[in-house]
């Protein structure tokens, strides 16, 4: 082989070798940090209303419901400011009477979580936890009567948005395709703050019932744990509202499903 054969091919292969490095450095790059505190993309797409999905879990073509869920956006006055206020609770199906509320409060056009309050009942016993959201930790809720959570107290190196409204909270991203976001999350009164990516991973339409359909965005997420099946939600292209999700069980006997109702 001639010297400037030689001198051709590794030209070429550093090109190459510069390319595939440029490629790689692109891939991480795409994945965008959603920090506490900025206005998001899409915020718009959160109205006040009602959604009410039903819940069930399916093995094989066994499907047993578990409740109806029913997630409310409002915007209110609070201390003197507007505030988007989120309410949530769950029917346990055959009419039983609901067990769990969510209170939470967040600023208008960020997303940054204020409070939340957690109520619970069990065997006729009515828990009460509150916390608050601050810059860098997560504390209980001191002034809320009767909260067992009032002594909470967990570190949050970077601020965290509150994974209780995760499905909202996605609505507001300017989802597309090939669209990752890394967002730290955290699940009040549990551990420390966590960052998750969710990722857009194509579009796909789904069938309503009396034959519409609808364009979604296809979204997945491993929630850290890569050795298990991907969780994936559907989001409407235009109002960005879930349809559906799906979460696989960590036995791997079945899934456990949310669809939109009404």
């Amino acid at each position: 082989m001639s010297l400037a054969v030689r001198t051709a091919l590794s030209a070429s292969l550093v090109a190459v070798l510069l390319v595939a490095g440029g490629v790689a450095t692109a891939a991480q790059a795409a994945v965008t940090p959603v920090p506490v505190g900025q206005p998001l993309a899409r915020f718009a797409n959160l109205k006040p209303g009602v959604h009410r999905y039903l819940r069930y879990k399916q093995t094989g073509d066994t499907i047993r419901v578990a409740d109806v869920w029913t997630r409310e956006v409002r915007f209110e006055d609070l201390d003197g400011q507007r505030r988007m206020h989120i309410v949530q609770h769950w029917d346990g199906a055959g009419a039983t009477p609901s067990d769990r509320q969510l209170d939470s409060w967040f600023e208008v056009g960020t997303f940054r979580p204020l409070t939340h309050v957690r109520r619970s009942q069990k065997d006729g016993v009515t828990k009460v936890e509150g916390f608050v959201f601050q810059p860098d930790k997560i504390v209980g809720l001191k002034d809320l009567a009767d909260n067992a959570a009032k002594d909470f107290e967990v570190a949050s190196p970077q601020p965290s948005f509150n994974f209780e409204t995760d499905m909202e909270f996605i609505q507001a991203l300017p989802l597309a395709a090939g669209y990752e976001a890394s967002i730290v999350f955290t699940h009040p009164g549990g551990g420390p703050p966590a960052a998750y990516v969710f990722k857009v991973a194509g579009s796909e339409t789904l069938d309503l019932p009396g034959g519409g359909k609808v364009d979604c965005w296809l979204v997945t997420a491993d929630y850290n744990r890569p050795e298990m099946p991907v969780t994936r939600f559907w989001f409407a292209k235009g109002s960005q509202v879930m349809i559906k999700q799906i979460s696989p069980l960590p036995d791997g006997s079945g899934v456990i499903g949310k669809t939109l109702l009404y």
